[in-house]
């Protein structure tokens, strides 16, 4: 029998994830059964959770995958380049946006329900929040952030523009005028 390279599994792993993402974006955690994860990943139940022990792991990887790539984009430019991102997705016709969304709200859903999950979270949560910190702090030194508001108040203040942000485009509002929005967003945290 063949032997499985690291590289094929860790190439079935994304691919699984990219298609459980749509799934729990179209259905919701509970709408997206394991029958229905089998035709969205065009996997066998076996296969699936040979990668994941259970949906609940599996949903957990998808909202983890999500929030290490914000994490990186964070840290590289900035929790409104998230914001900008989000809203360039929103505007293409790709679908990725509404795969994403849909995981964001169901992340915060699952975060008021179910206290094991919140726990489990709160290590991504601080991770987005620490980057954030991290990028204004840089800001700040290089002297382009705005020095009269705490680094704590800037972060408080871009992580409720983002949820905003994420409420309006899911709900399906147009996007608009948001990408100015943004602009003022990042103007407030900016050194006059």
């Amino acid at each position: 029998m063949p032997r499985v390279s690291q590289d094929q599994l860790d190439a079935r792993r994304h691919e699984i994830l990219a298609a459980a993402r749509g799934c729990f974006a179209r259905y919701g955690y509970e709408g997206a059964t394991v029958r229905r994860l089998e035709e969205a990943t065009s996997l066998s139940r076996g296969a699936i959770f040979h990668h994941f022990r259970d949906k609940d792991s599996l949903f957990l990887a998808v909202a983890e995958d999500d929030a290490a790539a914000m994490v990186d984009t964070v840290a590289r430019d900035g929790l409104v380049q998230v914001m900008r991102d989000l809203l360039g997705q929103a505007r293409s016709s790709d679908g990725d946006t509404a795969g994403w969304l849909g995981t964001q709200l169901e992340v915060s859903r699952r975060l008021r329900t179910d206290p094991e999950f919140a726990k489990r979270w709160a290590e991504r949560s601080a991770a987005i929040a620490e980057a954030t910190r991290e990028r204004l702090e840089r800001q700040r030194e290089a002297g382009v952030l705005r020095d009269d508001v705490p680094v704590e108040v800037l972060t408080q203040f871009l992580e409720l523009a983002y949820d905003g942000m994420v409420l309006h485009l899911a709900t399906g509002r147009p996007a608009g005028e948001l990408s100015r929005v943004l602009d003022v967003v990042e103007e407030a945290v900016r050194r006059r």
